[in-house]
C-alpha cells in the first residue's frame, strides 16, 4: 500500500481503538442504550448532511431500506451493545483484543454461508491460533464458572461475531455508495434504538451526565463513528477490503496506549500473550507473509 493508505490506517485505528476509551468514559455516568443511541443517531445526522453535500442520493424502496436495517441490526446495534455493556466490567485495552478476534469470525462465517470464500488449510491453522490466543486471554475464569469477567468478555466476542455475519450481509451493497450505505444503516439503528431506549431505560430516570462523559459519547459519534466509516469505506475503495482489514492488527495497540496514558489502566501478562497469539492467527489467515516466503 502507498504511504497515504497507511497514514489513513493508522488513523482510523486510533479512531476505533479510541471508541473503548470514549466508551469506558460514558458508561461511568450514562445507561448502555443510551451510549449506543446517542453514538449512532449523531453519526447518522453527519453522514446525512455530509452525503447531502456530496450530492450522493439515499437509497429508495423497502427492500433497499430492510438491507439497511439488517445490516444496521448486525453491524451497530448488536455489536454496539455488547460492547458497551462488557466494558462496564473490563477495560478498553481487553475488549479491544477480543474485538480483534472479528476477521476470524469472518472466516468462519465466510466458509459456512459462501460458496466463493471458503477457507483454506493455511486459514484453518490461523482460525485455530487466534482463538488459542481468546482461550489465553479469558484465562482461569472460563474454568471458575460465569462470574460478570467472563460475561463481558463473551459479550464482546458475540460483538465480533455479529461484525462476521454483517460482513457476509454486506455483499449486497457492492456497487452502492459507501457513505450512503454507511448513513442508512446508522439511521435504521437510530429508529429502533429510540423507542427502545424510551421503553426501557428512559434518560429522565438517571442522573445528567457530567461535561466528561458527554465528551465521550460525542467523540464516540463524530471521531470513532461518523469519520472513521469515511475513512473505512474511502480506504476499502482505495486499497481493497482484504489491505483495509490490516487494523484489526493495529486496534489493540492503539486502544491499550490510549487506555495506559489516558486511564491508567494494566493488561496482565496473559493478555499480552493472548495478543501475541491473536495476531500469528490474523497473519496465518491473511498469508501474505508465506505468499512473499514461497512456502504458500
Amino acid at each position: 500500500m502507498p504511504a497515504a493508505a497507511w497514514g489513513m490506517l493508522l488513523t482510523l485505528s486510533l479512531l476505533w481503538g479510541g471508541s473503548f476509551l470514549f466508551i469506558r468514559v460514558a458508561v461511568a455516568e450514562i445507561p448502555t442504550l443510551s451510549v449506543v443511541l446517542a453514538r449512532v443517531a449523531v453519526a447518522a445526522a453527519v453522514l446525512l448532511v455530509v452525503a447531502r453535500l456530496a450530492g450522493v442520493e439515499m437509497p429508495r424502496g423497502r427492500r433497499a431500506w430492510r438491507d439497511h436495517l439488517v445490516m444496521g441490526l448486525l453491524n451497530n446495534i448488536v455489536p454496539f451493545v455488547l460492547i458497551v455493556w462488557g466494558q462496564r466490567t473490563i477495560g478498553a485495552g481487553l475488549a479491544s483484543i477480543l474485538n480483534a478476534t472479528t476477521p476470524i469470525f469472518g472466516v468462519i462465517v465466510a466458509h459456512l454461508f459462501t460458496a466463493d470464500d471458503k477457507a483454506t488449510p493455511l486459514k484453518a491453522v490461523g482460525v485455530a491460533v487466534a482463538f488459542a490466543g481468546v482461550a489465553v486471554l479469558v484465562g482461569i475464569d472460563a474454568l471458575t464458572g460465569l462470574g460478570d469477567h467472563l460475561l463481558a468478555e463473551l459479550a464482546c466476542l458475540g460483538a465480533a461475531l455479529s461484525y462476521g455475519f454483517s460482513g457476509l450481509w454486506s455483499r449486497r451493497f457492492r456497487g452502492r455508495p459507501p457513505i450512503a450505505t454507511a448513513a442508512g444503516q446508522l439511521t435504521c439503528s437510530s429508529l429502533v434504538l429510540a423507542p427502545a431506549v424510551l421503553l426501557l431505560d428512559p434518560p429522565w430516570r438517571h442522573a445528567a451526565p457530567g461535561a466528561t462523559a458527554i465528551a465521550a459519547v460525542l467523540a464516540l459519534a463524530l471521531l470513532s463513528t461518523a469519520l472513521a466509516y469515511i475513512l473505512f469505506f474511502r480506504l476499502t475503495t482505495a486499497v481493497g477490503p482484504t489491505n483495509t482489514m490490516f487494523v484489526t492488527f493495529l486496534i489493540p495497540p492503539s486502544a491499550i496506549l490510549l487506555g495506559w496514558v489516558f486511564l491508567g489502566e494494566h493488561l496482565a501478562t496473559q493478555h499480552l500473550a493472548g495478543v501475541a497469539l491473536i495476531g500469528v492467527g490474523l497473519a496465518v489467515v491473511d498469508g501474505r507473509i508465506f505468499r512473499r516466503s514461497g512456502t504458500a
